[in-house]
Formats: C-alpha cells, structure tokens, sequence
C-alpha cells in the first residue's frame, strides 16, 4: 500500500521533504529542526514519521497553530531553546487598527519568507510575533512600520506570550456538492459565480493552501481560508435524503 494514496496528490512533494528529513536524522544521528508548519503539515509529518522516530512540535507557546518541527534521534531529549523560536513584540498606539494582515503584508514585504513566521497574535495594545531566532536581531532593527503606523519591535521571553485568540462558531449548512465553490457558498451564503470569481482571483485557501481550482473536493477537517470572512472549518459531514450534503461547519473571523 503506497504511503501517498492517504493523502491529496499536490502533498506529495512534502511527504517526500519529511521523509529526507528522517532519512537525514538517521544517517547523520543528529537532530534536525524544520521552519514552521501549519496545521496540516504538522499532520502530515506526524503520519508519515509514526513512531520510528522521535519527534516534537513546538510554536512558542500553548495553543500556537503555526509549530516548527524538531525529528531526533532516540537519544537526544529535547528542550524548548531546541526549537530556536523568538518572541517579539511592539505596542499599538491608540486609535490604530492594525489587523493580522497588516502585520504579516509588512514582515512578508521585508522579504522574509512565510515559513521562518510563527502565529501573530494582535490584542488591543500590542502586536506579538513568533520568529525563527536567526531574524529576531532583523526584526528589531528593521522593522519599524506596520501599515502606516511606526512600531519599535522588541524580543522579550517565550513565557510573555499572550494566549492565541481563536473563536469558533458552530452552524449546519446544506450543500449540493462536496466542491470547494458549492460548500464555500452556502457556508458564507453568496451566489456560487460570485464565490467563483473569488476562488478564480486567489482569495481562498484550502489548508493554507492558495488554489484557484472551484471544483476542488473537501473533506471532512478541511480549513477555508476566505479574504474578508475570515476561516471556515468543515466539522462534519452526511448525506441528505436528496442527495445533498449537510455539513457542521465552524466559523473564525
């Protein structure tokens, strides 16, 4: 049985990357730490090592979503410093409006990648982000506006970090199909062209995943990303009477 029949043929390139990783661990016998994943890659990787190897995940904190992965050999006990993970923080003057894609256009548009950002977490005063440890000096440095607003960045201590805000609410849905258009409409009730046209010009991720594919299946577990409604969580999932899919979504704005 081929380990990729478990998962969506475009996964295929990192379960190949996860299994360099192990094979590098064990022919090296030295621990290897990955950049951050997201939720789905942390399933991945969590499937395709099992148990012949040993392997953690940390994002910072507790709760995080966005966790880098540390695969080692049976000997090695790992610690939190292990992770090289930094915190940084800057506070939000009053009256700003600073929203979690504020902050990650400006660290994206500093030409930092994706996979070296942790989760952001943005309350009423402050800003927090986690960083691979490496950029944290660049950060502090460089990073010095945020939309229009001047920030000063600051590392401080992991055991700072505030508690990642994440609300879902749950609502049953009717859907004709199981495609990514037909449950995307009837889940932020638009008509199935509009939410189209949206998928067509790159508004939607599935799984932190941007695709432009309208007929692309879903799956029960599934996150939905929508630009200006926040996430969308497929919860659950049965057939109706008529054929039709009634589906337990969650909702995150």
């Amino acid at each position: 049985m081929s380990l990729y029949q478990h998962f969506r043929p475009e996964e295929k390139v990192f379960i190949d990357q996860v299994l360099d990783w192990k094979m590098a661990v064990e022919d090296s016998y030295a621990p290897k730490l990955t950049d951050f994943l997201d939720p789905r890659e942390q399933h991945i990787l969590s499937a395709v090592l099992g148990k012949g190897i040993g392997w953690e995940l940390f994002g910072g904190g507790p709760g995080n979503e966005r966790k880098r992965a540390l695969i080692f050999p049976e000997y090695f006990v790992p610690e939190p410093e292990d992770f090289q993970i930094a915190l940084l923080e800057f506070a939000v003057p009053k009256f700003s409006s600073l929203t979690h894609r504020d902050v990650l256009g400006a660290i994206m548009g500093s030409g930092v990648k994706r996979s070296k950002i942790g989760d952001i977490i943005v309350a009423a005063d402050r800003v927090q982000f986690f960083a691979a440890k490496e950029l944290a000096s660049y950060f502090t440095f460089h990073l010095d506006k945020v939309g229009n607003t001047g920030v000063n960045v600051a590392e401080i201590p992991l055991e700072k970090a505030l508690p990642p805000r994440e609300t879902w609410k749950e609502s049953s849905v009717v859907s004709s199909s199981l495609r990514l258009d037909a449950v995307l409409s009837a889940s932020v009730n638009l008509a199935r062209q509009k939410v189209q046209q949206m998928i067509r010009q790159g508004l939607v991720k599935v799984n932190w995943k941007q695709t432009e594919d309208c007929d692309y299946p879903l799956r029960e577990g599934d996150v939905i990303s929508v630009r200006g409604f926040g996430r969308i969580k497929i919860l659950g999932s049965a057939k109706t009477k008529k054929e039709k899919w009634r589906l337990l979504i969650g909702k995150q704005k």
